[in-house]
């Protein structure tokens, strides 16, 4: 019974928490010793914590924010960029038609150019429109535009009067004469 007795005692002043036992001071009145709690961590208050948490939220926040506003202006930028390219390939299809509707003379080939106009000048307007006919349309184009416009005119006359197909082919190298650039200087480039 004795052993029970001290067992009990042992006990009981072992797992009797020291906060919850008052203690008497000098002074005469009780006071209650506060010893860190044994409780887990996550019941833990800090105020300083709490105001870091509140701080990391606001940042989060923000760079949600950000976030957002860079992803909108990306996808402005992707639509811009698109519509950049489009105008670019726009703008180099009209370039190439126009490379292809103008016959440009180089001047490289002028002196030539002058050579076969004096000899197509020189000719019948009947031998002139025949080998005009045989020749094809750029490089006639580019005799008559080379060619005085009396003796242009009269070739053209001349090939006009050989059939509608003709006339009509007399008609479009007109057209493209009138589209025709003159050579090019080593100023203009």
């Amino acid at each position: 019974m004795l052993l029970g007795g001290l067992l009990f005692f042992g006990t009981t002043a072992a797992l009797l928490k020291p906060s919850q036992l008052p203690v008497v001071s000098e002074s005469g009145g009780t006071e209650i010793i506060h010893v860190v709690s044994n409780e887990p961590s996550w019941k833990f208050k800090n105020p300083e914590m709490d105001q870091w948490i509140q701080e990391i939220k606001r940042e989060k926040d923000a760079l949600a924010k950000r976030e957002q506003q860079l992803s909108e202006l990306e996808t402005r930028l992707s639509a811009e960029r698109q519509e950049l390219s489009a105008v670019t390939q726009a703008v180099s299809q009209m370039q190439a038609d126009f490379d292809k509707n103008v016959v440009r003379l180089n001047s490289q080939d002028t002196e030539n150019l002058k050579r076969q106009a004096k000899l197509i000048s020189s000719m019948t307007p009947e031998g002139a429109a025949a080998t005009l006919t045989e020749m094809n349309d750029d490089d006639v184009v580019r005799i008559l535009f080379t060619m005085k416009a009396d003796d242009a005119s009269i070739a053209l006359d001349t090939l006009s009067k050989s059939g509608k197909a003709q006339a009509k082919r007399a008609a479009s190298i007109i057209e493209r004469m009138r589209r025709t650039l003159p050579p090019t200087t080593a100023q203009n480039k």
